[in-house]
């Protein structure tokens, strides 16, 4: 097992994908605008609220959001290698959602305060970067913090920015102890950990900031529509990972049967566990299933919606796969005929894509506990992004934990009740 993670790890298969990727994305967003709109448009980006919801499609066009998405992760390709982090599926998780998001509420200026105020706690605690980068890099869900400062404050520009930079960097500091403490609440249940930690951080940020009178909205700037030649580069996208990941195979499709026989609960590495190859083709379905339901159900492929399908594509190599999501998926779907929501609200269409966080509850439990947990996180996650203003872009990482919390508890009792009252049946 030590000589095959270790041949894993010395791959170069998943790097190459990600390099792939980023190019695709350049190639597209030069393809999709010229330079000078690029240009326009990422400083649209760059300056602009970035609260929930702000899809970039409709801010500032598909170009430069593509554009945007193809520097974060580039950013975040930086950041590994500088610390010679592997590619694993964990890195896979964390580099995606952060392209996902990058449709969505991040760019490469507002994510580096928290990126340096980990950094720092590193140093206080004498360790390597190595250690925290990726809560840094998933931290930087926090980042319309940093944007929301410089129109909340009152002082002039100059002072706005200082005080942003200041707070970004003071939350990437405070992040990383709080991140290991929630990660024993839910278990491993919830694979958006830092999601959950970072809403509370948010939740307590945003109550003082109204102590002093400075109030955060929420914003909706949403693209309706499913343009088609998106839906298609979306399965070939996800073709190119499954044929990839096919051929590093060299066509064997048992191991992918195997790959879904694990639950999911984290720490779940698909690329370790089970290969580059393996892992490809997982997420290469994930991302068919995803898109898929999202045309299916007459959605919209806007900025947040193919950021969810991007994030739940990158955990499909970190503990998501089509037997343990699918259940859930159907939760949220089905509770949507039982409540004021519809299938197509654009909350709820987020939230059944976000609902991969779900996945190991479903893999654990079962079936039933799977649609029970999407059903919930369909309820909850419509009125947690109200407590933190928009300003935690990983809400539904924040719902998915707080379901976890409640429900996992509840199967475990239950299941053992059961298995104690079938044995003393068995005994009698």
């Amino acid at each position: 097992m030590g000589e095959n993670n270790e041949g894993i790890l010395k791959g170069r298969e998943m790097f190459s994908f990600c390099l792939a990727t980023v190019g695709i994305l350049v190639v597209a967003a030069f393809v999709l605008e010229t330079p000078k709109g690029l240009f326009h448009g990422m400083v649209k980006i760059i300056l602009s609220r970035d609260a929930l919801i702000t899809d970039y499609f409709e801010l500032a066009g598909f170009g430069s959001a593509f554009l945007n998405a193809a520097l974060v992760l580039g950013l975040g390709m930086v950041l590994l290698h500088s610390q010679k982090i592997p590619y694993t599926g964990f890195t896979m998780a964390v580099l995606f959602i952060n392209a996902g998001f990058a449709l969505f509420g991040k760019n490469p200026v507002n994510v580096l305060p928290i990126i340096v105020g980990t950094w720092l706690y590193a140093k206080a605690h004498r360790v390597g970067m190595n250690r925290y980068i990726y809560t840094a890099m998933f931290g930087s869900c926090l980042a319309p913090m940093v944007t929301e400062m410089l129109y909340l404050l009152p002082f002039p520009f100059g002072v706005n920015l200082l005080c942003a930079v200041g707070i970004g960097i003071f939350v990437g500091f405070i992040l990383p102890p709080l991140s290991m403490h929630t990660a024993s609440m839910h278990m491993g249940y919830n694979l958006f950990n830092v999601g959950f930690s970072a809403g509370l951080l948010a939740f307590v940020m945003v109550c003082i900031m109204e102590s002093f009178s400075l109030e955060s909205n929420s914003v909706f700037i949403w693209k309706y529509g499913r343009p088609v030649w998106l839906a298609i580069g979306m399965y070939l996208y996800f073709g190119l990972a499954f044929g990839y990941g096919a051929y590093i195979n060299k066509g064997k499709m048992r191991p992918l049967l195997k790959l879904m026989r694990h639950p999911g609960r984290a720490v779940a590495d698909f690329v370790l566990m089970d290969g580059a190859g393996t892992t490809l083709m997982n997420m290469g379905i994930v991302g068919w299933i995803c898109t898929s339901y999202i045309l299916l159900i007459g959605g919209d492929l806007c900025g947040p919606v193919v950021g969810a399908i991007l994030t739940a594509f990158g955990f499909a190599a970190f503990g998501a796969h089509p037997k343990n999501y699918l259940p859930v998926l159907a939760g949220v779907f089905l509770a949507a005929y039982v409540n004021h929501m519809m299938p197509t609200t654009p909350g709820i269409q987020m939230g059944a894509v976000f609902a991969v966080g779900l996945s190991p509850i479903a893999g654990q439990f079962g079936i039933i506990a799977g649609l029970i947990a999407g059903a919930l996180h369909s309820a909850v996650v419509v009125c947690t992004s109200s407590l933190y203003g928009g300003l935690n872009l990983y809400n539904n990482g924040f719902s998915t934990g707080l379901v976890a919390i409640i429900l996992v508890p509840t199967l475990e009792s239950f299941i053992k009740g059961f298995k104690v009252r079938h044995g003393k049946k068995d005994q009698n």
